[in-house]
């Protein structure tokens, strides 16, 4: 450890980067099973957070992905006057050819109007007669449609068909049934044209809803055309507008949909558009980081006690050879220069290993889920350097302790 000089003096004692890697190797090789075990704290950890990040970042890519399939082409209208219910004294400003008005628009795909219909509390039943009891009558929202709707949102059927303009044009007592009130309806078929009656009026069911895409509320829902509506309950105007949009169009019409429907007074209307699919992904990935990331940290916790804990053990069970080299020369520097390396060095085999697993493991669930893998290049290569930070780190005092201790008392300790 020692250089001495031409004159015969000692110099100052050197510890050589090739020593000092020498000595923490055959340090950490002596006990190969206590190495590994430790080293398997940093693994979970260092592997957590590489999967926590990767899968977060590749959730937050398949969201977007299925937000722009739906959500990013959605566009609704509706009148800023709270509770407008389609009757009464409320000014609605959406026309009753808003449909016609905004196909025209380049961009859009579909449009139509919907509305709730005040049926003055009628209950809605499958059979002529009324039923003493109550029991074959219910309590069904009606919801007045342009033909336009069902395509705009996304509309499929069970069975039969949906009515078209010449029913809307023609005013005709027709409906289509929401896949609730079929059954609380006991219709399944509209061969035969099964009849409903809301109250004392009478509706042919058309077609029975199997599914929609957007405006749930239709799933429990009997649904007659706009003039049906404005002849047999008094309807004045459209409450709501639904549009469909070709992709990456939806803002574009959100600030022409407005102008389109009232030229005069574009401010009486509210649009809504949907929101940046970046500010979705960004949502995504922070509630999910912020879930696993707690996880990680404590794992890395773990892992670097784990490390602190067998480098302090072994600076108890080399205590006499701590002694035999700080009585050739050894430095206290050099001491706990060992033992750090050695600390640093199961941190960074942690980072590596824990990086690779961390990789795999975002590869394996997006080749399960079908999905395109998602990962910042910079997380796995940082993840070494953040192990061998953490390995350092818990090093710290173990190493303090070694060079604090006298070669006499260490040779004795030893003995």
């Amino acid at each position: 450890m020692r250089s001495r000089r031409r004159d015969g003096s000692v110099g100052r004692s050197r510890l050589w980067l090739r020593d000092l890697v020498s000595e923490a190797t055959a340090g950490l090789l002596a006990r190969p099973s206590r190495t590994a075990l430790t080293v398997l704290g940093t693994v979970l950890g260092i592997s957590a957070l590489v999967a926590t990040l990767g899968l977060a970042r590749t959730a937050g890519s398949q969201i977007v992905g299925q937000f722009d399939a739906l959500q990013a082409t959605s566009v609704t209208v509706e009148n800023r006057t709270e509770g407008f219910f389609g009757s009464g004294p409320q000014i609605s400003r959406i026309p009753w050819d808003a449909e016609a008005r905004l196909v025209r628009l380049n961009g859009v795909v579909a449009a139509g109007t919907i509305t709730r219909v005040d049926t003055g509390g009628e209950l809605v039943r499958s059979v002529p007669i009324n039923d003493p009891l109550g029991q074959s009558e219910f309590a069904v929202d009606v919801y007045a449609a342009s033909p336009g709707l069902f395509d705009a949102i996304g509309a499929t059927l069970t069975t039969g068909r949906f009515f078209d303009d010449g029913h809307d044009t023609r005013r005709d007592p027709v409906a289509v049934l929401g896949p609730g009130a079929a059954r609380r309806l006991n219709i399944t078929r509209v061969d035969q044209q099964p009849a409903i009656f809301v109250g004392d009026t009478t509706l042919v069911v058309v077609g029975i809803i199997d599914d929609v895409r957007r405006e749930p509320v239709l799933l429990d829902a009997v649904v007659i055309p706009e003039g049906t509506a404005r002849r047999l309950f008094g309807l004045t105007a459209p409450a709501k507008v639904a549009i469909r949009t070709e992709l990456g169009a939806a803002r574009l019409i959100g600030g022409q949909a407005a102008v389109a429907l009232a030229p005069n007074e574009p401010a009486e209307l509210r649009v809504v558009v949907p929101p940046e699919p970046r500010a979705v992904q960004e949502a995504v990935e922070s509630d999910v980081n912020t879930l696993f990331l707690v996880l990680g940290a404590v794992a890395l916790l773990v892992g670097a006690i784990g490390i602190a804990n067998v480098t302090l053990v072994s600076v108890l069970e080399r205590v006499g050879e701590i002694g035999l080299r700080r009585a050739v020369g050894a430095a206290r520097r050099h001491i706990a220069a060992q033992f750090l390396a050695e600390s640093a060095a199961m941190g960074l085999i942690g980072g590596i290993v824990g990086a690779s697993l961390g990789v795999l493991v975002v590869v394996a669930v997006s080749a399960t889920q079908q999905w395109t893998p998602v990962l910042d290049l910079r997380v796995p290569l940082a993840a070494p350097l953040v192990g061998a930070v953490i390995g350092l780190v818990a090093g710290l005092y173990p190493s303090w302790r070694a060079a604090s201790l006298e070669p006499v008392d260490a040779l004795r300790g030893g003995a």
